[in-house]
């Protein structure tokens, strides 16, 4: 269950909130989170969406899922599905039915003959590449374009005639009249519609035309009663372009909406770009946009990720205008946070070794419970059985150990987890001279309490071959060797491929043998493996009787010393 403190709080747009209801100019908070169907919502996305509805939440208010699906080239219905899919997953629902920008485009061809009636906008014949050329620079005014004097009636005709298919794509387009001499580029006649025949994921082959985001946002806001429409930095610039076509339409709603805007999330070791992420997934370096190595929602909730290690994450990178560049380890620290708490303990060998009890006696050896979270009984126990044969981590056991070793050696003693105090009396090797199996006998008088005139230090796990079930075991690690993959200059000052930091060992599968309740879990089970890390069953490969386990994260971050 949410509550209202797992929000970031005391941030600038807060403050606007709380003044805006003190002073009386709303009422209601009305927000909306306007993700493009072109592709799978990322962790940046995550961030905007705890911001979104979690303002809306706060201040019971609402929040709209609105697609912004002007771009119909790029967008399709299975990207629409996986983003209403992971806007729940992460607790939160939006109001009434989730909102189309196509659902208002008879509305926006309305508003835009009405600019054109107004004398403010007009059809241009210069081609996208000859646009470019008339809009000038950052340090040089533009110039007009030689179609900007059209009269209205003209104007209109050639619209109307747009709309009906009766010119080649890309031939004509609408643009506003504003001012080619603006020091903010996006003012000097920026085009708000252009023909492109491609069928839309929602509106079919009904138009031929399609509006331009900056137009088609202003205005989608205003139809909602949208009170406070929230945009990341490099939309900044845009805002002047949005507050214009407000001022210059009738009012579609009694609420005038306004545009704030707040730092992007980027990540180190990773990528937010979809462009760069739809890369990954064409060309194969990943298996899919839900690929647990993927920084998308659905690709972290494979992982094993919590939604509410996501929101305690969202809530510690905070919300500024200043740069917002977060290392893994912070996105990674909140999951296993909150994996601590919330996830019962099980445990796993991936690396068995082979131990034979030698005094083992079904009579007199006993199994002993174990809890499933030493902080929470409420979870209950379960029983570890024993038997004559066990397997240890391989990693447990050294012939030749290092300073400070408190692990199995021979003739050495460790204690079993739960369970007793076991003595390495013989090292069984192959004619390769390779360790292959052990001897241990078992000091039954220890089992619960220390042994007597001695102090064994050690404590390893352990799993009993006559019990333990097999399972594949992913082991999954960054994707990136470099923490800006994207950034990367070769000697030439050239951006190098970021696809040349791709980590080769991000993902490694490997057999392993876990407790037999593993057989009956359902996908999507969260576990700590004791001792070795959070783990969790597959969302889709994973079977009652075949477990396949994903890792999630570390039992702490093994990357600082890396780096």
């Amino acid at each position: 269950m949410m509550n209202k403190e797992q929000f970031a709080d005391n941030h600038f747009i807060r403050n606007i909130i709380d003044e805006d209801l003190a002073g009386g100019k709303h009422s209601f908070v009305h927000t909306r989170f306007p993700p493009e169907p072109n592709g799978y919502l990322h962790i940046g996305h995550a961030k905007s969406i705890c911001l979104n509805f979690g303002l809306a939440y706060i201040y019971d208010g609402q929040s709209n899922l609105r697609f912004d699906d002007t771009n119909p080239e790029k967008e399709s219905e299975e990207y629409v599905r996986a983003i209403e899919e992971d806007v729940r997953w992460l607790g939160f629902q939006w109001a009434d039915t989730p909102r189309y920008a196509s659902d208002y485009f008879d509305k926006l061809f309305e508003y835009a003959v009405g600019l054109i009636k107004d004398g403010k906008a007009y059809v241009d014949d210069l081609t996208a590449e000859e646009i470019r050329e008339y809009r000038g620079t950052l340090t040089e005014p533009g110039k007009n374009s030689p179609y900007r004097e059209r009269s209205i009636e003209e104007n209109l005709d050639l619209f109307m005639r747009m709309k009906s298919g009766e010119f080649p794509d890309g031939s004509k387009t609408l643009r506003l009249k504003i001012d080619m001499a603006s020091g903010n580029i996006n003012l000097r006649d920026p085009v708000i519609y252009r023909i492109r025949r491609v069928h839309h994921h929602n509106t079919g082959d009904k138009w031929c035309i399609y509006p331009m985001y900056d137009y088609t946002h202003a205005i989608s806001d205003a139809i909602e009663g949208i009170t406070h429409s929230l945009c990341t930095l490099e939309f900044e610039a845009h805002r002047p372009l949005y507050d214009w076509v407000l001022d210059n339409i009738p009012a579609p709603s009694a609420v005038r909406p306004h545009q704030y805007e707040f730092s992007r999330l980027e990540l180190l070791y990773s990528i937010t770009s979809k462009r760069k992420l739809n890369q990954l997934v064409t060309e194969g370096h990943v298996s899919g946009w839900d690929d647990p190595r993927m920084p998308t929602i659905s690709g972290m909730r494979r992982r094993g990720y919590t939604p509410e290690g996501l929101r305690l994450f969202a809530k510690r990178v905070g919300i500024s205008k200043s740069e917002n560049t977060v290392d893994m380890s912070v996105l990674e620290g909140a999951v296993r946070e909150e994996l601590e708490e919330s996830a019962p303990r099980m445990i796993a060998v991936l690396n068995p070794l082979k131990v034979e009890l030698v005094n083992y006696d079904a009579a007199v050896s006993q199994n002993r419970s174990a809890p499933y979270h030493p902080n929470h009984p409420e979870m209950g126990e379960r029983e570890l059985p024993l038997s004559k044969t066990i397997y240890i981590e391989a990693d447990d056991f050294s012939e030749d150990p290092p300073k400070g070793w408190q692990r199995l050696v021979p003739g050495g003693e460790v204690r079993l987890r739960y369970s007793y105090v076991i003595k390495c009396e013989e090292v069984v090797k192959n004619a390769a001279g390779r360790v292959v199996a052990l001897k241990c006998s078992i000091d039954h008088e220890t089992l619960g309490k220390k042994p007597e005139g001695r102090k064994v230090k050690g404590v390893i796990h352990w799993l009993s071959a006559e019990h333990a079930v097999p399972a594949t075991v992913r082991l999954y690690d960054r994707l990136f060797t470099e923490a800006r993959p994207d950034a990367v200059r070769g000697e030439d000052g050239n951006y190098l491929p970021f696809t040349d930091f791709l980590n080769p060992d991000s993902m490694t599968e490997t057999g392993a043998w876990v407790e037999p309740l593993a057989n009956s879990l359902p996908p999507e089970s969260r576990y700590q493996f004791e001792r070795l890390g959070y783990f969790v069953t597959d969302r889709y490969d994973h079977t009652p009787g075949a477990p396949v386990f994903n890792r999630t994260v570390g039992l702490k971050d093994t990357w600082q010393n890396k780096e």
